[in-house]
């Protein structure tokens, strides 16, 4: 996977925006109803930070030596991964669906439903 595929999958998903939040312009952010999902580094694209239920987390940095603790989020429900290594790029999209409906699902029920007529239109 490199970032053009990365940056052009997440914007896929409805009511995701793109944002540079920090102050490295080169970082990107992809976020849902103002909530992150994803971020990357544009520029080197050695690194992408997914949200993920706790217990998987911890079962995927187990299994695969290109998952690892986020370094800059909540280390028990962020991962950083590394998409040059030997990983599926199927199972990196797979985990970004995973870390937007995760996202999607602690929305508030007002935010959700917004979020369902972006859907409809």
């Amino acid at each position: 996977m490199n970032i053009e595929d990365f940056r052009e999958f997440c914007l896929s998903f409805k009511g995701t925006t793109e944002h540079s939040p920090f102050e490295d312009k080169d970082i990107l952010a992809f976020k849902v109803m103002d909530k992150i999902y994803a971020i990357a580094d544009a520029d080197k694209f050695k690194n992408i930070e997914l949200k993920c239920d706790p217990v998987k987390a911890s079962m995927l940095r187990n299994l695969y030596k290109e998952v690892q603790p986020s370094r800059h989020m909540d280390k028990r429900q962020w991962n950083t991964i590394h998409p040059e290594g030997a990983l599926d790029e199927e199972l990196i999209k797979e985990w970004i669906k995973d870390s937007y409906s995760l996202v999607v699902d602690g929305l508030s029920r007002k935010k959700q439903k917004k979020l369902e007529k972006m859907e409809e239109s």
